[in-house]
C-alpha cells in the first residue's frame, strides 16, 4: 500500500472515489465533492484548500481515502475551536493553517476514512492506520498547529483514538423512524400538549394560503434553482455569514445526483417565497439550507421539520438530522443525540491544555444531553 494527496478530486475517477463511498452518503460523494472544487465553494476564496489522502494497493486500485483540506481559518465547520486558536495566539504561536477532514459547511457524521469494502479486515485496519498516520506525519512535516477528524463514525473514531487523538463531543438534534405508518402516527406517539402545537403550527401555515412542493433536485427548473439560491443566501445576510455555496454549485449537482437532493419549495399564490434543501441517503434525510423571502407564521417549522418527517415517514428512512444546534427541536421530536470529533494538536503544552479541557467538556455536554431528554414531547411509554 501507499499513499499520495491529491489538491484536485479530479486527479481519481469517480468510480473509483464513489466505491468507497457507504449507504449512498450524498456529502461524500464525488460529484459533490468537485462541484464544490469547480465553483470555487472551496479553494482560496473560502479558505479550504483540497488537500484529500488517498491509499492505493500494489496494483495502483484505490482502496482508501479520506476528504481532507487545509484551513486558514475555522469557518464552516461546526466543531468550534475558537477559544483553542487564541490559546496559541497568546502563546505567539500560529494556529492557522490546521488540517481538518470535514465535509466543508456540512455539520453531518459520516465516514472520514473511506475504505474499499471488499478488502479483509485486517487490510481495511492497515489502510485506515497508513491514512492516519500520513496525516499526522503531514501535520508535523509541515508545521501545521494541528490535525483535525469532525463529525466521525464510530468506527473512525476507534481507529483515530487508538493512534493517540483526544475524542471532543457535541450535542445535535436527530428524529427517528419507528416504522410510523404515516405522520399522524408518529404524532399519536407524543404527548397532548406538543402534539396539538405541532397541528396548530401545521394550520396556521395552511391558513397563510401557503403550499408546499416537494421535489428531487433533477425536477427543479433554473427559474426555481434562482429563487432557492436567493432564499439560502437571505439567511446568511440576515444573520451577518457569507453564503459559500454558488448557484451554479447547486445546479451541478442537481444534475449529477439530483435524486439525493430533496427541496421543500413553499408557494404563495404560485409564487416562491420559501425554500429548504435537503439531502438524502440510504436511510437518513439531511436538514441542510432554509430561506424566505417573507416571514410566515411557523413556516420554517413546516418546510425544515415536519416535511422531512412526512418524508422520512413515506420512503422508510431511519433518520433526520436536521443540521447543528437548536434546542427549540426537542420539542418537534427531535432527541438530543451526541456527536463526536478527534483532534491532535502539535504543541505538547497546548494538548495538554485542551485534553484537559475535553474531559470537562465532555461531562457538560453529556449533562445537557441529559437535561434536554427530560424535555422529550414523546409520552412516557414510547421512550
Amino acid at each position: 500500500m501507499y499513499i499520495r494527496r491529491l489538491e484536485t478530486l479530479a486527479d481519481v475517477s469517480s468510480t473509483q472515489w464513489n466505491a468507497l463511498v457507504r449507504n449512498q452518503n450524498p456529502f461524500l460523494r464525488y460529484e459533490f465533492l468537485i462541484a464544490l472544487e469547480r465553483h470555487h465553494c472551496v479553494g482560496n476564496r473560502t479558505g479550504w484548500l483540497p488537500h484529500h489522502f488517498v491509499c492505493f494497493d500494489e496494483n495502483h486500485c484505490l482502496i482508501g481515502a479520506t476528504p481532507m483540506y487545509l484551513k486558514d481559518n475555522s469557518y464552516g465547520e461546526f466543531v468550534f475551536d475558537w477559544s483553542w486558536a487564541d490559546a496559541h495566539r497568546r502563546c505567539h504561536l500560529p494556529y492557522y493553517p490546521k488540517l481538518v477532514s470535514a465535509i466543508p459547511f456540512t455539520p453531518a457524521t459520516g465516514q472520514r476514512l473511506l475504505l474499499a469494502a471488499n478488502l479483509s479486515e485486517t487490510s481495511q485496519r492497515e489502510a485506515a492506520k497508513m491514512l492516519i498516520s500520513h496525516a499526522l506525519e503531514e501535520t508535523r512535516r509541515q508545521g501545521y498547529s494541528s490535525l483535525h477528524w469532525l463529525f466521525t463514525t464510530d468506527a473512525d473514531m476507534q481507529a483515530l483514538l487508538s493512534q493517540g487523538l483526544l475524542r471532543r463531543y457535541d450535542c445535535q438534534f436527530h428524529w427517528h423512524n419507528q416504522n410510523y405508518r404515516d405522520f399522524a402516527d408518529f404524532l399519536d406517539t407524543l404527548t397532548s400538549k406538543r402534539r396539538k402545537a405541532i397541528k396548530r403550527e401545521r394550520r396556521r401555515v395552511a391558513e397563510e394560503n401557503v403550499a408546499l412542493q416537494i421535489l428531487q433536485g433533477s425536477e427543479v427548473s433554473d427559474s426555481q434553482w434562482y429563487y432557492l439560491h436567493t432564499f439560502y443566501r437571505s439567511t446568511f445576510q440576515r444573520l451577518g455569514g457569507i453564503p459559500t455555496l454558488t448557484l451554479p454549485f447547486f445546479q451541478e449537482i442537481a444534475t449529477t445526483m439530483g435524486e439525493q437532493i430533496i427541496l421543500a419549495l413553499a408557494l404563495v399564490n404560485a409564487e416562491p417565497v420559501a425554500g429548504a434543501i435537503s439531502f438524502r441517503s440510504a436511510e437518513t434525510l439531511y436538514g441542510r439550507h432554509w430561506g424566505c423571502t417573507t416571514a410566515y407564521d411557523s413556516l420554517h417549522f413546516e418546510a425544515c421539520y415536519y416535511q422531512g418527517i412526512d418524508y422520512c415517514i413515506r420512503h422508510g428512512l431511519r433518520r433526520f438530522e436536521p443540521g447543528a444546534q437548536g434546542e427549540h427541536k426537542v420539542y418537534r421530536g427531535f432527541l438530543p443525540t451526541l456527536t463526536q470529533s478527534a483532534h491532535w494538536l502539535a504543541h505538547p503544552g497546548l494538548r495538554k491544555a485542551v485534553a484537559d479541557f475535553l474531559l470537562r467538556e465532555t461531562r457538560a455536554i453529556q449533562h445537557y444531553a441529559e437535561t434536554l431528554l427530560q424535555h422529550s414531547p414523546y409520552r412516557q411509554e414510547m421512550l
